[in-house]
């Protein structure tokens, strides 16, 4: 019984990882039941996962075992403790709302600006870390530990976390959650998604009014903008919808047959969305924390990650074509 109700708090089978089906969903779901008990409401309970994966990004900070000994380890493990209370509240958000129908426009963007209020800061943690302590690995690349070379390469450093959080973290996630949606969207319908166009929110910014609404139409406009970035990632796949809409008129029209092809081609990316969003690129941080080597994460994520996300690209749209070329003959 306690299976099925955890079940229906989840988005669907095909979409969720291994480790978040017997970790992290059913740690949230007893959250979303507390949170539930005291009527709190879930764009609240999006909030204090920032809060708290910001607190992660402080005690990880200062947490190197190297600079600081056994208070650097313990600082350390306090991070990793809370990044991942953080990311119980980040699933707990979405089942509260699935679990109470307390779903909004504001929530689906607060839910996706999450993560990257947290890796903000957690980017900055790697640098601190980094430019605190390099000794070792100036030895390694046979770097003279002058003041101008740690200059040099701490800045060449920073540069390199800025670019793989507000380049290559930013359209790897964005992307994963995309074919996400796309997936449940010919899965469960546009109810079951979350799938969203700018040129919707477009609409939804120009219609809202600032009075009362100033923090909201910000975060809309972010929300446009980000929309924006993963249709202009997918444009075999807008040519697919275009198609289908003119050939079918509306969503509910697509035959099943169709949504069925398209989820026999779709199911294998989930795993490695999965593995763009959260647990695979946690286990890499915390591993580039414990073992003080903060370029470690920076480096997965220009090379291991960067490659997932152009593999899955490139599968995505490849079978968009070929089912745009079908819909078109």
């Amino acid at each position: 019984m306690m299976k099925e109700e955890i079940q229906s708090t989840l988005k669907s089978n095909d979409t969720e990882e291994w480790l978040d089906t017997v970790w992290t969903r059913p740690i949230g779901y007893w959250w979303a039941k507390f949170f539930d008990h005291f009527d709190i409401h879930p764009n609240t309970v999006t909030i204090l996962s920032m809060i708290l994966g910001v607190a992660s990004a402080y005690f990880f900070t200062f947490g190197s075992y190297r600079m600081a000994g056994m208070e650097g380890l313990i600082y350390n493990i306090v991070g990793v403790l809370l990044l991942a209370w953080a990311n119980f509240y980040d699933s707990a958000d979405g089942q509260l709302a699935r679990m109470t129908g307390k779903k909004t426009q504001l929530g689906r963007i607060l839910d996706g600006a999450a993560g990257d209020v947290w890796f903000f800061f957690l980017y900055h943690a790697l640098f601190f870390r980094f430019y605190q302590y390099h000794d070792c690995e100036f030895r390694w690349l046979g770097i003279e530990p002058s003041e101008l070379n740690r200059l040099i390469v701490c800045l060449i450093f920073y540069a390199a976390c800025w670019l793989s959080g507000l380049w290559l973290h930013a359209r790897q996630c964005g992307l994963a959650d995309y074919y996400r949606q796309i997936h449940l969207f010919f899965l469960k319908g546009k109810a079951g998604s979350e799938l969203d166009n700018s040129a919707q929110q477009m609409q939804l910014y120009l219609s809202t009014p600032w009075q009362g609404n100033f923090l909201y139409k910000l975060f809309l406009r972010t929300y446009i903008n980000y929309t924006r970035s993963q249709e202009k990632q997918t444009p075999a796949f807008q040519q697919l919808m275009k198609l289908l809409k003119e050939k079918y008129g509306t969503v509910e029209n697509i035959p099943q047959a169709f949504r069925n092809q398209f989820r026999k081609k779709s199911l294998p990316m989930m795993k490695w969305a999965n593995i763009l969003t959260f647990n695979t690129r946690a286990i890499t941080l915390y591993l580039s924390f414990l073992l003080d080597l903060p370029w470690l994460y920076p480096l997965a994520e220009m090379t291991l990650f960067t490659g997932l996300y152009l593999y899955m690209r490139h599968t995505h749209e490849a079978f968009c074509k070929d089912f745009n070329r079908t819909i078109s003959d």
